[in-house]
């Protein structure tokens, strides 16, 4: 299942920096660990070389995560986005129509959704129904507590 993400160059960057922090640092602290629990003697008994071992292992399925995601990242060129209609990364100031309590966010991937920081994934309700809207359309978001009315008071980069 290889699907292509979009991020952020800074937060692909990001990425890249743990991949190669765990291929080049942590893969040979674990090969060591091995290696010290092997000369220990007999395997059949050796708890800390079956530690290690399963150590490696969840480091290796962790590593080839990271080299899939990195493999099918996009770094998204926000040159080239249509900035009047809603999309990723678009910073969204909304209403809420029966309060007219205000709220915004920035659409984000995924990866770097923070709700403390206002910033929503695009795969979440409210995103979704954001997604392609434009400044003064209204949408409705269905919430556990029932629908939700909100008025789109501003799109922005």
């Amino acid at each position: 299942m290889n699907t292509v993400k979009y991020y952020s160059q800074e937060s692909l960057e990001l990425l890249k920096n743990e991949l190669s922090e765990l291929e080049s640092k942590e893969r040979p602290r674990i090969s060591a660990a091995i290696a010290e629990a092997r000369d220990k003697g007999d395997l059949s008994e050796n708890a800390e070389y079956d530690a290690a071992k399963e150590a490696q292992g969840l480091l290796e399925l962790k590593i080839a995560k990271l080299q899939n995601l990195v493999a099918n990242a996009r770094v998204l060129d926000e040159s080239k986005i249509d900035v009047s209609k809603i999309l990723i990364y678009s910073i969204v100031t909304i209403a809420r129509t029966n309060d007219k309590k205000t709220m915004t966010y920035t659409i984000v991937p995924e990866s770097e959704a923070d709700l403390k920081v206002g910033k929503i994934s695009v795969s979440s309700p409210m995103a979704k129904a954001l997604i392609g809207k434009e400044k003064g359309d209204s949408i409705i978001v269905d919430a556990p507590a029932g629908s939700i009315h909100f008025d789109i008071i501003n799109v922005a980069r």
